[in-house]
Formats: structure tokens, sequence, C-alpha cells
């Protein structure tokens, strides 16, 4: 349970909205610290995890600063909450952000896992949801129409462990509503990067690898949509069997011949110069970012307009030809489920 909370309202200045801020925390009974806990918290699903930056010192990176100061000296808990509310204000440069109430809370001791660590929290509700109001009156009911905040899911929020401040501390961090601005929250307020661990090595492997099978293979060796779709359910299952990746060992299970092992070496070199990352040749799987990038494997052979062929697994059961009436796939099996 958070043990300090403050709320502050951001609108958008570039509509002419303006900037309120409170000089005193909330005041809650139980039941609705509650509520707004158990609101605050209900998006974080991902095992995804970000760190702060700046492109000269962190210091400079107003949240990192003004959540160091909160973390070195709870005292400071309001004034600081005010300078993140004005860095949000001035972040606003889209029309399109919506205005919105900001809630900074402290979770003090807050068990994570087998270990205690402090957080703090920043939370922003933007969208108004219309519901009614029923009241008796005498005889009768009264019924009116109102606009409030649904308790549904948080639209903005961002979680920052009192971990690695060295680095950046290590953060967890949801948009719900982009508002058409991809880059507000994460980029123009936050300013984070997805960190560096299994999470993430697992989750770009994957996608540099579907890249490298959609795009360039069928660039340079003859292979078949069916040969691509086999190229990834088997890379697909090398990730959920596996414990840990290495390079080598997916190299020869998966990709097999040495001319294609070759190309794939260079495209995640040419990957990595380009995006700017470095994915690990070794790393334990996570679990969760093979389950959450599952679904953009999907091996699917789009005929014309007449078909589609959902490719799952063994990859001999399925043939190809040609004869007079046109191309054809020849399916075998089992059994008819």
């Amino acid at each position: 349970m958070f043990s300090k909370i403050v709320v502050h309202r951001v609108g958008n200045k570039i509509n002419g909205e303006s900037l309120m801020l409170s000089q005193e925390e909330l005041q809650l009974e139980e039941g609705m610290a509650e509520l707004l806990e158990n609101y605050f918290l209900g998006s974080f699903k991902s095992e995804e995890t970000f760190h702060f930056y700046s492109d000269s010192y962190l210091i400079n990176n107003p949240v990192y600063s003004s959540v160091s100061e909160i973390f070195d000296d709870k005292a400071k808990f309001i004034w600081e909450s005010e300078n993140i509310a004005k860095h949000l204000f001035e972040a606003a440069e889209n029309p399109r952000v919506q205005g919105g109430e900001l809630f900074i809370a402290y979770f003090e001791d807050e068990r994570e896992g087998t270990e205690r660590v402090d957080k703090i929290g920043i939370f922003k509700t933007e969208k108004r949801e219309s519901f009614l109001k029923i009241s008796p009156q005498e005889d009768n009911f009264d019924i009116e129409k109102d606009q409030g905040i649904g308790l549904s899911k948080i639209d903005k929020a961002a979680l920052i462990y009192n971990n690695d401040k060295e680095t950046g501390y290590v953060l967890s961090v949801v948009d719900n509503n982009k508002n058409g601005d991809m880059y507000y929250w994460f980029e123009d307020f936050l300013k984070v990067k997805q960190r560096d661990d299994d999470y993430f090595h697992t989750q770009e492997a994957l996608m540099v690898y579907k890249d490298y099978i959609t795009k360039q293979l069928p660039q340079e060796f003859e292979v078949s949509k069916a040969d691509q779709a086999d190229f990834l359910n088997k890379s697909i299952n090398f990730f959920k069997e596996k414990e840990e990746f290495k390079l080598d060992d997916f190299a020869s299970e998966v990709l097999g011949d040495e001319h294609v092992i070759e190309s794939f070496v260079n495209f995640k070199t040419d990957y990595e110069q380009d995006m700017q990352i470095n994915i690990a040749e070794e790393f334990p799987i996570s679990e969760a970012a093979v389950k959450k990038t599952q679904r953009h494997f999907k091996s699917i052979i789009k005929l014309d307009k007449n078909f589609h062929i959902y490719i799952h697994g063994d990859r001999q059961k399925l043939a190809q030809g040609e004869d007079e009436k046109g191309k054809y796939y020849m399916l075998y099996f089992d059994k008819e489920v």
C-alpha cells in the first residue's frame, strides 16, 4: 500500500489548458486507498522493463532527477511531485494529447519477490466515461448523466523501483491511451529505453530472426512459403523448449545449412548496427518474452483470396506442385479432428 499520494491537474498547454498543483498530500480512507492502488497497478502485466536515459548526463533527465531526490529524502515528496507535473505540462507538444489528473504515489518497503524495495508510481488519467446517477426522490427516482474516471485500466503509468540508480533505475511503463502521439509518455516525458536483460535479448533475437526469414532469406535463396513457415515453426519451438539461447545451437538446429547460417549472422550484425543495439549470443530465455512475441510468428500461406493454410508442424506432410489446373498444395494427415 502506498504511504504517500498527491494529485495534480495537468492540462495541454497547446490547447490553452492550465496546470493546477496541489500543496498537500491526499488523505484517503483505507477503502479508497485500496481501490486506487488496484486501479493504478492493474495494468502492469508485462515483464518488460525500462531505464531512464539522457542525451548528456543522467541527472539531466527531469523525472530521474526528481525521483532520485524523493528516494533520498521523502520530505521532498510534494516539491518534487510538482516538478514532475511541471515537466509533464511542458512535454505536451501535440494538441491531441489529453489533459488529466496526475497521481504520484510512494510505495514504501514493498515486497518484490524475495526482496523489499521502495517504489514511486506516476499515474495519469485522461479518458472520461459517462455514467448514470440514480437517486431516490420520495415516491420516485431521479436519474441524471455525469462523467468520471473509469476504473477498468489506467491511461498512463510508470512504476520506478529503487534499484540500479547508477544505470537509470528499473521501471515498468504502460501507455493505454496514446492519443495519436506514441512518443509523449515514453520519450518526451519519461525518456526511457528498454533494459538490456533476458526479456530484451529473447524478444530481439526472435524478431531479428523473423525479419530474416520473411525478408532476407527469400532474396538470397530459393525457398518456398512452406519452407519459410517451417523455419518460423522451428525457431519458436526452439525458444519454447530451451532454457538458454546459444547462437551456435540455434544455427545448427534451426537453420542447418552453413550458407544460410552465414547469411543470418551477417543479417544480425547489420540489424544490430542499424538499430544501435547488441543482441547477446548466449542468454537465459525469457518465457514471458517468448509468449508475447510468438503472436508475430504466424506460419500462414495465403493462396489468392480462396484459401489460407496454417502450418503448425511437420513440413514433410505438405507438398506442392503444378498441373493443367494450376498450382496446388497437397496435405497429408492421419485423422480429421
